[in-house]
């Protein structure tokens, strides 16, 4: 059994109306496609839990709503691959004690942080007892900070000794540089249309992806929740992404 964790958001994209975002929800619009045990834990405000949890509900994953105090938002486009955004308001920080507790047998975590602030290390401690969890490296570098979108590799070392599998974006990872210097045993960057570099056991393997016609939001949280759900089901990393790439093009494909 696999669980999500992190805070929805509120996005808009040029000339549309707002609409849910971050991984609780784009997370359980892929696992729509997957047959699985998963639950999903979702923050926002609590002004916001009708607009933004109510339609993550009715996407049919089990989901509990975590109350917070703020909603992240974002403002993006994009340009075939290349997505431009601006950070229009910061999310909560989930601390160790605002943890939900997790079904005893759940296995992978995937975290899903939108800003570097979202999940501290002593956090990811408490989640990682006897559980592993996959990263999404959104929450290395990007800035908590209201504006245009910055990146820098200014985080908190101690976050990634709690992290099995860390997915990166081409930008993310070009930000940390040395991939193999962050010693994380599985390491995923994605590339867009042009698929994924797998970094595990010293070895570096492609991964093609499927081109699919569409919008591209909400692709990352597919691939985190297809390659939480394969490592789980006991498939090896390569045999995972490989499944999460195919999952990707399913759930870009249409609902």
């Amino acid at each position: 059994m696999i669980a999500l964790l992190g805070n929805l958001s509120r996005d808009v994209l040029p000339g549309q109306a707002a609409r849910p975002g971050g991984a609780p929800y784009h997370g359980a619009r892929a696992l729509r496609h997957l047959r699985i045990p998963a639950e999903i834990h979702a923050r926002c405000a609590v002004a916001d839990r009708a607009s933004l949890y109510a339609p993550l509900v009715h996407l049919g994953t089990p989901a509990r709503y975590v109350p917070g105090t703020a909603t992240a938002g974002f403002e993006f486009s994009y340009d075939g691959d290349e997505r431009r955004m601006r950070v229009t308001s910061v999310g909560d920080t989930w601390r160790a004690t605002d943890l939900p507790a997790l079904d005893g047998s759940v296995r992978w975590v995937h975290v899903a942080p939108l800003l570097r602030s979202d999940f501290p290390a002593e956090t990811l401690a408490r989640l990682a007892r006897g559980r592993r969890i996959l990263f999404d490296g959104q929450g290395l570098v990007r800035v908590p900070r209201v504006g245009d979108l910055e990146l820098d590799d200014a985080y908190d070392p101690a976050v990634l000794r709690h992290v099995w599998a860390l997915k990166l974006a081409d930008e993310e990872a070009a930000v940390l540089g040395d991939l193999h210097a962050l010693q994380v045993r599985e390491v995923l960057v994605t590339h867009g249309s042009r698929g994924v570099t797998l970094y595990v056991d010293g070895r570096v393997e492609e991964v093609a992806a499927f081109p699919v016609d569409g919008d591209p939001t909400g692709a990352g949280d597919a691939f985190c929740v297809g390659y939480a759900a394969a490592r789980d089901a006991g498939h090896p990393p390569l045999s995972a992404a490989r499944r999460a790439v195919a999952l990707v093009a399913e759930v870009l494909a249409g609902e």
